[in-house]
């Protein structure tokens, strides 16, 4: 890299994003977001965790090859058999890198219960093996931020030695501040040899709320690549957010004169379907892309945005791919006008997809006076969670709830079969979930249940979310529409099926709990 300007992004939506538990994402998911990054302008796509089982290494595998413009890089531990696992999947890529790791704070060296000495021969080893394989090797000391100095700025020389082009520095925990984050990027640049020929990146959580501006102070230091997801998806409490730090350089270009690749139109559009497949809704008052970014309720506010919107906006909708006009469609609408205001919200959708959400938005139209952009979003998501293709579908439900009980008479397809049963509980959702459990016998334990209206009104649609647990796997499901018992047993049989599929995409004697326990 020549441009000093410019800043490196490096999504690592679908593996650090991805450990977020019950983020699994399929493996055409996968390939469809990898996708969307690489159109957007990502540098670097961190597409999974190719020993972690076998649908990781499948998907890191497709995503190389089909990848036109971004790097595609895998992670591996400080281990031989990893990394050559990892190179084995993104050796397909144009433009192919390995990420290796590991922990070497005081805390995380006590893990493999390595002394310095040690460790830093195991780096060493380690680097120069990736290095053999690949001329784009990305190194980092996992829990860097609480790392002391010299030992960081001895084991880094050694990477550098070794071969690594990509330093990056995590901060594992999201303890660090913003001084503190850049003064570490001006200590390495100063301290460690041959600093200068290589790319520090910085990789920050946001466990205090200081993600993106840990980030960005460590740019203004000297570091030039950016480790983010989309939506700031992540382990615990996420990650820095790719929009935020991109519409940040972009707003604030006058103190931080840095540029980036990305198509910013594009943020919208991927935002939402990152939210779609990993059942994650984005909270409403999220920075860039949260339902409530560009509203305006306070009078003082809406007088002032009517006269000149840049009194109360520091960017526009059009910045992100949000169309400014808030059109409302109805039941006398047609396809055309249903794909165009799909697109404006970030939506591209193909004549097949087009044709089901129709039919979904038709009858939505004919329950509702007015189907406002809210109720649209709501429809894509429930549509990306209940398809055709589930392996459980719920055909037909029927509930009586009142002062003498409750019940429940659900037919399901269970695979090719149909079946059907009646169920009783403490209350309708509790009957329904109970019919549920005596089609689908599971032992996954209900963790989340959360009813949120779309818009306002007695008709409006209802967006629930669940969060389930099975044997130490999470799986999250969404689902709306105007019927909230309906939309509560959808998105309880959206995460059953996603469970079903986290079964099947851990390898047979694969402990995927094992390994992203040493993940940064």
């Amino acid at each position: 890299m020549t441009d000093k300007n410019r800043v490196l992004i490096f999504d690592t939506t679908l593996r650090d994003g991805e450990q977020s538990p019950g983020a699994t994402m399929t493996h055409a998911e996968k390939l469809e977001i990898a996708q969307m990054l690489d159109e957007m302008g990502v540098d670097i796509i961190e597409a999974g965790f190719p020993i972690a089982s076998e649908g990781d290494f499948a998907a890191v595998s497709e995503i190389a090859r089909r990848s036109q413009n971004s790097v595609i890089c895998g992670l591996a531990r400080a281990q031989f058999p990893d990394i050559d696992r990892c190179w084995e999947a993104v050796k397909f890529a144009k433009r192919p890198r390995i990420h290796t790791f590991i922990g070497t704070s005081p805390l995380h060296r006590a893990i493999p219960n390595l002394d310095m000495d040690q460790m830093a021969e195991r780096i060493h080893q380690t680097v120069t093996h990736a290095r053999n394989l690949c001329d784009n090797v990305q190194w980092s000391p996992m829990d860097a931020t609480r790392t002391e100095h010299d030992y960081l700025c001895r084991v880094i020389e050694i990477a550098i030695k070794a071969g690594a082009t990509t330093i990056n520095i995590p901060d594992t925990v999201g303890y660090t501040a913003p001084r503190e984050s850049a003064d570490l990027i001006r200590m390495l640049l100063e301290r460690v040899p041959g600093a200068d020929e290589i790319v520090f990146a910085t990789h920050c959580h946001n466990d205090l709320g200081m993600a993106t501006a840990n980030s960005l102070a460590a740019v203004e230091a000297g570091a030039r690549q950016i480790e983010c997801t989309i939506n700031g998806l992540g382990e615990r409490a996420g990650n820095t957010a790719l929009e935020e730090v991109v519409m940040a350089l972009k707003v604030r270009h006058d103190i931080m004169p840095y540029d980036t690749a990305i198509d910013t139109t594009k943020i919208m559009g991927i935002s939402r379907r990152v939210s779609q497949v990993s059942g994650f809704a984005v909270q409403f008052n999220k920075a860039i892309v949260g339902k409530n970014a560009f509203l305006h309720e306070s009078g003082i506010h809406q007088d002032g945005v009517l006269k000149n919107v840049e009194t109360f906006e520091i960017m526009r909708p059009a910045d992100i791919g949000l169309n400014e006009a808030n059109i409302v469609l109805g039941k006398h609408s047609g396809r055309a006008a249903l794909r165009s205001k799909l697109n404006d919200l970030g939506y591209e959708v193909g004549d097949n997809q087009l044709k089901d959400v129709f039919v979904r938005f038709k009858a939505l139209a004919d329950r509702k006076k007015e189907v406002y952009d809210d109720d649209l979003i709501a429809l894509m998501q429930d549509s990306a969670a209940n398809t055709d293709s589930d392996y459980l579908q719920v055909k037909h439900l029927r509930v009586v709830c009142g002062s003498d009980g409750q019940s429940a008479d659900l037919t399901m397809i269970v695979g090719d079969e149909e079946k059907t049963v009646h169920a009783e509980g403490d209350g309708p959702v509790d009957a329904c979930f109970n019919a549920v459990k005596a089609i689908w016998p599971h032992s996954a334990v209900l963790q989340l249940y959360q009813v949120h209206a779309v818009t306002e009104g007695t008709d409006a649609q209802a967006t629930v979310s669940v969060r389930m647990e099975e044997d130490g796997r999470i799986a999250t499901g969404q689902a709306a529409d105007t019927d909230t018992i309906l939309a509560s047993v959808k998105a309880y049989v959206g995460a059953l099926n996603r469970l079903k599929v986290r079964r099947e995409m851990v390898g047979e004697g694969a402990d995927a709990k094992h390994v992203s326990m040493y993940s940064h």
